[in-house]
């Protein structure tokens, strides 16, 4: 991993601590670290961020996150350009195996493909060393849930003008011609 794909919010744990009986952590950013995530997420500002994880082992050598992820950020209007406070709330759920474990094999077909089922869970992420990084982990799922076109309240579209397909056609270039027929 280079210097820029290094996760600026972390909270690293220690597999070895990690029981069958679930644990639960809670962690939020300091100032510099919401800053941090601001600068990570592309957005204006990060106003807050507290994660609630619940860590256990899953099957024998994996870890298994369970937890809520609250953030508020700021960014700008896509209309007016205006700041817009976003506030996220999501719940999620990761398993992490060690890079080396026989559950972390990638099951292919013939051709070399993997089929994933898109309603099915997520594959287990791996992990090298001793730790896995909550703190990353949770900061991500609050990436995912940042609203890519965010717009001001109450905004209305008065201006907007709306076309159906028909109108969205393009004249033919022969339309002209149609009136010029020759009568014989």
């Amino acid at each position: 991993m280079s210097q820029s794909d290094q996760p600026l919010f972390t909270f690293p744990v220690k597999v070895g601590h990690v029981s069958a009986n679930p644990v639960t952590v809670t962690i939020s950013a300091d100032q510099r670290e919401l800053r941090d995530l601001a600068t990570q997420w592309g957005v204006q500002e990060v106003r807050g961020f507290k994660a609630n994880v619940e860590l256990s082992r899953w099957k024998r050598d994996g870890v298994r996150l369970k937890g809520r992820v609250a953030a508020s950020v700021v960014q700008p209007c896509v209309v007016t350009l205006d700041p817009v406070e976003q506030h996220i709330e999501e719940d999620f759920e990761a398993v992490y195996l060690p890079e080396n474990s026989r559950l972390a094999k990638r099951i292919v077909d013939g051709n070399g493909e993997m089929f994933l089922d898109p309603e099915g869970p997520d594959l287990p992420d791996t992990f090298s060393g001793d730790s896995i990084d909550v703190g990353a982990a949770a900061a991500e799922f609050a990436a995912l849930a940042i609203d890519p076109y965010p717009r001001k309240p109450g905004l209305d579209y008065a201006d907007r003008i709306e076309t159906g397909p028909e109108q969205d056609k393009k004249p033919s270039p022969f339309a002209v011609l149609q009136g010029l027929k020759r009568d014989d």
